[in-house]
């Protein structure tokens, strides 16, 4: 339990080929892991399962390469079929705890949370971190709800014992304010997927988050 928890730490880049098309997911993570980002997650809503478990396998073998851990985004199938790491649900996926029966004990498996009461919950249900955004106004996915902010992410992280990964709307410039607040980790996207150079992006981050 604690060493899946422990590897939720530092930049967390979440892969996508809709913001940009120049790279491929796997290629993505082998540039942000080569820019010091800990754990990648792929993110694809288009294909179907079987175009998608070949990238997911792809995917996972890259990270796997170097040493980052490997997250699939929704579903639990694919990750379980290609040997990823772990899972990351929404609130409308498959429930934590349904996930962990499908996936055993030893695969990260994350939740999403917009409140307190839903990270509550997320954590009850037995995730292993909890992904709370958005933090800051993102064009990358768009939500119903404002900005959370840092101040109630502060109290949210204070809220719960499992890692709290921070997205939505994080860059250079404010990668600070989030780590100040207790972020464990900071998941972002457009950040490094969308950056002249992905690398370089995430090195950059990866640097700051640190400071």
């Amino acid at each position: 339990m604690s060493d899946r928890r422990s590897a939720i730490k530092g930049l967390y880049v979440v892969t996508d080929t809709v913001i940009q098309n120049r790279f491929t997911h796997e290629e993505l993570a082998g540039q942000a892991a080569r820019g010091g980002a800990r754990v990648m997650q792929l993110r694809d809503k288009k294909p179907g399962s079987g175009t998608l478990f070949d990238t997911a396998a792809r995917f996972v073998e890259v990270c796997r390469e170097a040493g980052a851990i490997s997250i699939i985004n929704d579903r639990a199938d694919i990750a379980l079929a290609s040997g990823a790491d772990g899972v990351h649900l929404g609130q409308n996926d498959l429930p934590v705890d349904v996930a962990r029966e499908v996936l055993g004990p030893d695969k990260i498996i994350g939740g999403t949370a917009s409140t307190i009461e839903e990270a509550l919950r997320v954590e009850q249900l037995g995730a292993d971190y909890v992904g709370f955004g958005h933090i800051f106004e993102t064009p990358t996915k768009k939500k119903e709800y404002a900005p959370r902010g840092t101040g109630y992410l502060k109290k949210l992280c204070e809220a719960v014992s499992i890692p709290v990964v921070a997205i939505g709307g994080i860059d250079a410039g404010n990668i600070r304010q989030v780590v100040d607040a207790g972020a464990d980790a900071v998941a972002v996207c457009r950040a490094v997927c969308a950056a002249e150079n992905p690398e370089s992006a995430a090195r950059s981050l990866q640097e700051a988050f640190r400071t």
